[in-house]
């Protein structure tokens, strides 16, 4: 039982963004200068779907970093970001990811360079990365080793929306010169997202509970200002921890409100853990039988499959309204 609670937030919360790296980025040098060509129409328009180099990307700790040519050998620091460079179907630029970096099953051909927040910099230089990608858990350390070596890093967080998510995938499609492959999967994701909460507009919102850490190791879920939180009320559900900030709640209050629903990784053996757990397996949710599994990594991964992790979410809450 210890083992399988501990692995739970572990997976969770890491990957949920509860611990996040900060750092300063020193500025990059200023941009190559090119000269201006005169093209035909034509070209004019092939070159709105490619990238032109040299690119100056400002990335989410502020700091300008200018890639003087499509970079070759790309190592990914944080799920989404793999499994955005795969959508954007640029996999063949990927040299490295961490051992979070799980989809698609591709990734296994991958090499490893070990965890999020510790990756292993000996195997990011013996792999020849010219590029380092990050995101919310990347660490001022690292970075300034990665600096003293002179490969290039670019942290690129979502900001816990969708806006923000879609930022991220239109600068990795200009990083991988793939605009056009992520301004068509950005618009899909649009199109479903509206979709389903078209479906749910209207509908009376049970009340929610999200599960992400329970019993001994304390009791974790998505506060009000999470953006699973956010997620849950666009989905038409009321989060029954709406009330309090960040991810540590306690049972006393789950109790309190009891639930219409309770959310559960469908990892780890978390549903009947949770249905087993003090307080929780007196819950009225526990005894109607409205205890649901989700593959959380849809949500808490912030990349291409945040839609799909939306509907699934929605139909949870509202599964009449998609039938």
């Amino acid at each position: 039982m210890k083992r399988r609670i501990a692995a739970l937030l572990t997976g969770i919360i890491l990957t949920a963004g509860v611990f996040t790296g900060c750092g300063v980025k020193e500025e990059a040098d200023a941009p190559i200068e090119s000269e201006t060509i005169e093209t035909p129409a034509d070209a004019e328009e092939v070159n709105e779907e490619h990238t032109i180099y040299p690119l100056t990307i400002e990335d989410s700790f502020g700091a300008e970093v200018v890639l003087e040519k499509k970079p070759e050998r790309i190592v990914s620091v944080a799920p989404s970001i793999t499994e955005t460079i795969f959508a954007l179907e640029a996999e063949e630029l990927l040299v490295g990811r961490t051992d979070y970096c799980d989809y698609p099953v591709e990734t296994a051909d991958v090499q490893s360079i070990g965890s999020l927040k510790e990756p292993n910099i000996e195997k990011i230089v013996e792999l020849e990365a010219d590029l380092v990608i990050a995101s919310t858990h990347f660490s001022e350390d690292v970075y300034e080793k990665l600096s003293e070596l002179d490969i290039q890093v670019i942290v690129l967080n979502p900001n816990d929306s969708f806006e923000g998510v879609f930022g991220v995938i239109e600068a990795l499609g200009e990083i991988t010169d793939e605009k056009s492959t992520a301004d068509q999967l950005i618009e899909g994701m649009k199109a479903s997202i509206q979709e389903v909460t078209e479906k749910v507009k209207g509908l009376e919102a049970p009340s929610v509970y999200y599960v992400v850490g329970y019993g001994e190791f304390g009791d974790y879920t998505a506060g009000g200002d999470t953006f699973i939180s956010e997620m849950i009320g666009m989905a038409n559900g009321r989060n029954i921890a709406d009330d309090v900030e960040g991810w540590s709640y306690s049972v006393e209050k789950i109790v309190e409100h009891d639930p219409d629903l309770l959310i559960v990784s469908e990892y780890y053996d978390a549903k009947s853990g949770v249905m087993e757990a003090n307080g929780y397996k007196d819950l009225r949710a526990v005894k109607e039988g409205n205890v649901f599994e989700i593959d959380n990594n849809l949500i808490d991964r912030q990349g291409p499959r945040l839609a799909e992790g939306f509907y699934a979410l929605a139909r949870l809450i509202h599964p009449d309204a998609f039938k």
